[in-house]
């Protein structure tokens, strides 16, 4: 058997691994492209509830009746869920020590979405630096994209936040 720590985990006891959650400043490479794993098959059930949340009662997201009648087969998924569902794809490795979001620009829904759906999430670094005021944090700028099982782009949006600027002593003092 070997003792070989496996990629995305750290050792924190004697026959023990803690899976790594969120990168430190020093972990990001400008260019690098992270594909997010796993997809995420959109839901009725979560299509309803952010309806419900939100109180959106555009007919385009309710009403099959509707949308026959506007040239549409199925009601489309609620925007708001298909972003939510392709940021939260990139938390987990991206900005899981995350401390704030600072900015979510450009965003753009390129293609509908439909109950059923199935969405994956990659994150291109555009830039990672140390915060000037902060300088115990860096300052990322990703660039997000979500496809669809087909692989159409339905959703993009650049995205900046504050993540430690050295890993693992936030690692160790919250046992991340």
């Amino acid at each position: 058997m070997s003792n070989a720590v496996p990629p995305g985990y750290r050792v924190v006891g004697e026959n023990r691994v803690r899976e790594i959650v969120g990168f430190g400043l020093e972990d990001f490479v400008v260019g690098q492209v992270i594909e997010h794993r796993p997809a995420r098959t959109v839901t009725e059930t979560e299509h309803v509830q952010i309806l419900a949340i939100t109180g959106n009662e555009a007919p385009v997201h309710s009403d099959i009746e509707f949308c026959r009648k506007t040239g549409r087969d199925e009601v489309l998924v609620c925007g708001i869920l298909t972003m939510n569902l392709v940021l939260g794809a990139t938390v987990r490795s991206t900005s899981g020590l995350t401390s704030a979001n600072l900015a979510l620009d450009a965003v753009r829904f390129e293609h509908p979405v439909y109950v059923g759906d199935t969405l994956r999430a990659e994150s291109e670094i555009v830039s990672a630096r140390r915060s000037e005021s902060r300088p115990e944090h860096g300052i990322v700028l990703c660039r997000i994209a979500g496809y669809n099982q087909h692989d159409q782009r339905v959703f993009s949006c650049t995205r900046t936040f504050l993540v430690p600027a050295e890993a693992d002593p936030v690692r160790e003092a919250t046992d991340y």
